[in-house]
């Protein structure tokens, strides 16, 4: 009885692996390839960073009208760390 528990085990374990390590199809590899082409592009679109009337600093994605503001050039390594960090940083 013993024999067959350890046979079924190993073939579960075999066929997980098999499983796990299978190629994915190709409408998924390209689905994935998409996503990540889609995420590269957003990351190099710039950023405004500027001051609202309270002196607040605020960095937002669309430059403010009728304010002066500053471009900064995203750096697509900077923003992974960023999404990979949830919490803000105290100072």
């Amino acid at each position: 009885m013993r024999l067959w528990i350890a046979i079924a085990i190993g073939a579960v374990i075999g066929i997980a692996l098999v499983w796990w390590g299978r190629e994915p199809a190709p409408a998924q590899r390209e689905a994935r390839e998409r996503e990540a082409a889609a995420y590269a592009e957003a990351a190099m679109q710039p950023l405004y960073r500027w001051r609202d009337d309270a002196g607040t600093l605020q960095i937002t994605e669309q430059p403010p009208k009728g304010r002066p503001y500053e471009r900064i050039a995203r750096d697509p390594v900077e923003v992974i760390q960023i999404r990979g960090n949830a919490s803000p940083q105290p100072r």
